[in-house]
């Protein structure tokens, strides 16, 4: 079994190829030394491959002297949730959220729900499997016990539901972890598709930003005259939305909504963080549209920028004590959430900002488009076959400022942000494929096109 499982933020890979019961196992005896971990929370998703994945998670763990709760079949939020509010060392989410069914994984959060990526720790699990150096087993083996939370959640989940009478909702659970939860939450108002959780995924994929597993939500919501549509990802960490005309709506473009959703100007149309007393900062990473943030600013936020990754963008929240963040994947961030992502608690907010708008007279389209009118834009284009990413990234990047002259602003944090006046461009490494990827933005049609035939050019693409 080789070790090709191990990403950047996490633990993914084929089941049977690249991940197995015995690479799961090993992870679980090496796990509590690489983490300091006496106590683990383990939940897991509805794929085929979990439960037997769990049980040689399980038994590493105990026999690594870990006490183990388990929270059964969930979301990957509600691992999160629960590491934090039941004060679990460690926990372990197997799951391999929106990849094909034949993947599964692990996602590793220590104490509080910080997020585990591989230099924080997965590397050492890691180094410990390849010497063949697990940790010899505990004298006395750790408990297993179960942990019921769902009652729990639910009531924590029922608190921050805003008033959704007036709306019409059609809701696709991609055949996931949230359908059990989402329909326990909203009852009988929504319509809902694909709501049973299927690990053949019967009707479309897990990856909402794949159009082609969009189809069915944007059919029935033109069908049904719905105000919008939901779709959740296979683990229920990510949501996304078409408007009611059945249109996508690029997930970074509500971060603005949901902050001001959250957050209400003050009397002085100020956005003071009541927790801090400054201007509340929003954080979103480095493909997210200058509309977002012109349009963040505009009403009264601070805004940071971050690396691509819920590992790094989870870890930068609570850096900066922020109030909210987002990604262009879909990934929405919650400092009342344990500083984590979740696509149930995001679909709230979506909702209830999209309420009060239809209250104001305006649907969802009209709101998206205060912010997504203003560039024009590539979405990301993704280059495969690049043998040197590195040398491709400054190669591209001494041809843009041949042609474009310096920019204005210039961000390393995660490959490279390129910020002019008019226009912005953007090309980084994926941490999960062998992939360069390119995004940009312009004022004019023709600047865009300039920006992304440079950079054909000079990748001969």
């Amino acid at each position: 079994m080789s070790l090709n499982a191990f990403k950047a933020y996490d633990i993914r890979g084929v089941y049977g190829t690249e991940l197995d019961e015995t690479l799961a196992y090993r992870v679980g005896r090496c796990l509590p030394a690489a983490l300091s971990a006496k106590t683990v929370l383990v939940g897991r998703d509805m794929r085929l491959s979990s439960p037997a994945l769990r049980d040689a998670l399980v038994r590493g763990l105990r026999e690594a002297g870990a006490d183990v709760g388990d929270i059964g079949v969930v979301t990957t939020p509600m691992t999160y949730f629960f590491t934090a509010e039941l004060g679990y060392d460690a926990s372990v989410m197997i799951t391999a959220s929106h990849n094909p069914l034949d993947h599964n994984g692990m996602k590793v959060s220590s104490a509080g729900a910080r997020p585990v990526g591989y230099a924080g720790g997965l590397n050492t699990v890691e180094a410990m499997i390849e010497r063949d150096a697990l940790p010899p087993p505990a004298v006395t083996p750790g408990a297993l016990r179960d942990e019921p939370v769902t009652d729990r959640y639910l009531a924590w989940m029922r608190a921050h539901l805003p008033d959704i009478s007036g709306l019409k909702v059609v809701i696709d659970g991609s055949d996931g972890a949230a359908g059990p939860f989402v329909r326990a939450l909203f009852g009988d108002g929504p319509e809902y598709i694909n709501i049973e959780p299927d690990g053949h995924f019967p009707h479309h994929g897990p990856n909402p930003l794949e159009p082609t597993n969009r189809t069915m939500v944007a059919a029935r919501v033109r069908g049904s005259g719905a105000d919008l549509g939901l779709i959740f990802d296979g683990d229920a960490d990510r949501v996304m939305c078409v408007d009611e005309t059945g249109t996508f709506v690029s997930p970074d473009m509500l971060i603005p909504f949901i902050a001001d959703f959250l957050l209400p100007p003050d009397s002085e149309g100020r956005r003071i963080d009541p927790e801090t007393g400054k201007p509340a900062i929003v954080i979103h990473d480095v493909r997210t549209s200058r509309g977002v943030t012109e349009k963040l600013r505009e009403d009264g936020f601070a805004t940071e920028m971050v690396r691509v990754g819920a590992a790094f963008a989870k870890a930068d929240l609570r850096r900066l004590h922020a109030l909210c963040g987002g990604e262009l994947a879909g990934h929405y961030y919650f400092r009342d959430f344990h500083w984590c992502d979740s696509g149930i608690l995001a679909a709230l907010r979506i909702l209830g900002l999209t309420a009060r708008a239809k209250a104001a007279g305006k649907p969802l389209s009209a709101l998206v488009r205060e912010v997504a009118g203003r560039y024009c834009a590539t979405g990301e284009i993704n280059f495969r076959d690049i043998p040197d990413r590195a040398a491709a990234i400054g190669a591209v990047v001494t041809a843009l400022l041949k042609r474009f002259g310096a920019p204005e602003t210039r961000s390393d944090i995660d490959g490279v942000r390129l910020d002019w006046t008019d226009s912005w461009i953007g090309v980084r490494v994926s941490n999960t494929e062998p992939i360069l990827r390119v995004s940009a933005e312009a004022r004019k049609e023709a600047k865009l096109t300039a920006l992304t035939a440079c950079v054909r050019e000079t990748l001969g693409r």
